[in-house]
């Protein structure tokens, strides 16, 4: 089989049930695993984000929407050269990937009856379903299987873990910092389960935007910032447009210092087998104290200069 890959979330899967070999094309954002680069690329960005402030991109991001020319492009003359059995991509977002409209006017140029495979994930459960779902349609069902296991495992040995001291704190998700969005879909279930309340998103729902009020009224112990698409050296980078904000200094997490950047990228915005890290993180987040090394993709923000 050969499969176009049009989502990193999808790539990262595939390779680990073990269908990496029959992937033949994949996208510009695909980097991870290593084995994985190399391949040829099938998209590109149309907007040029190096060096760009969040509120910039974001300007950038809803202009192209707006103007229907979106922001991504998909090489359609690449795609057929590869002679897909499958396309594996999503329709929820056009920011997120290659907008499925492109896909399906690409898919009409190809010969034959090529699938288009959507895959549309808004829990941890959903997560594990796209994987036993791509592996039914790669014939890697078993390598499926066995992912999903040790997901499960993972999973429950985070839920196992000695609840918090002091109680279940309030904890802020910040998925974007200008404008401000609180994560959602499976963000809200991934603090319940590190042992705290979400308090700005709702486990399966969209990210949504929040105002900095609604953040002050909410009152977190904790805030984590992880921009869609952001490492953590990026994410890190662009903290002060929440912590420069009125009011932070007196919210509960600035007063103890609970607040962390993490690679979003990698093991928060994107639905595949890296989520359990980063569920792993938010739990490390939660009960490491202040001061002391979190686990790899996850940093303490730095509050001694509550400015941009």
């Amino acid at each position: 089989m050969r499969v176009a890959s049009l989502l990193p979330s999808a790539t990262e899967l595939l390779f680990a049930i073990g269908a990496g070999p029959d992937v033949v094309g994949i996208t510009h954002e695909c980097d991870w695993p290593p084995d994985a680069r190399g391949l040829p690329v099938l998209t590109a960005s149309l907007i040029d984000h190096a060096g760009s402030g969040s509120g910039e991109i974001d300007r950038h991001v809803h202009a192209a929407v707006h103007q229907g020319s979106g922001i991504y492009a998909l090489d359609a003359g690449r795609l057929s050269e590869l002679r897909p059995d499958l396309i594996v991509t999503q329709e929820l977002c056009e920011v997120c990937a290659v907008s499925y409209r492109q896909v399906e006017s690409a898919v009409r140029e190809l010969p034959g009856e090529v699938p288009i495979l959507s895959l549309e994930p808004a829990s941890l459960e959903d997560i594990m379903e796209t994987a036993m779902v791509l592996g039914r349609s790669t014939g890697h069902e078993d390598g499926a299987a066995r992912l999903v296991e040790q997901m499960r495992t993972r999973i429950a040995a985070v839920e196992a873990l000695p609840p918090v001291e002091g109680g279940r704190p309030a904890v802020a998700c910040v998925e974007w910092t200008e404008p401000l969005m609180a994560g959602g879909h499976w963000v809200p279930e991934m603090v319940r389960r590190a042992g705290g309340d979400d308090v700005l998103g709702a486990e399966g729902q969209r990210s949504e935007q929040v105002e900095w009020p609604d953040v002050l009224a909410a009152a977190p112990d904790a805030m984590v910032l992880m921009p869609c698409g952001f490492g953590l050296e990026r994410s890190l980078a662009c903290a002060g447009e929440v912590t420069g904000r009125p009011g932070f200094a007196e919210l509960p997490c600035a007063r103890t210092g609970r607040v962390a950047a993490v690679d979003g990228s990698s093991y928060f915005n994107r639905p595949g087998p890296r989520i359990v890290q980063g569920l792993e993180l938010l739990a490390a987040i939660l009960r490491t104290p202040v001061g002391e090394a979190l686990p790899e993709g996850a940093a303490w923000v730095p509050l001694d200069r509550l400015s941009r």
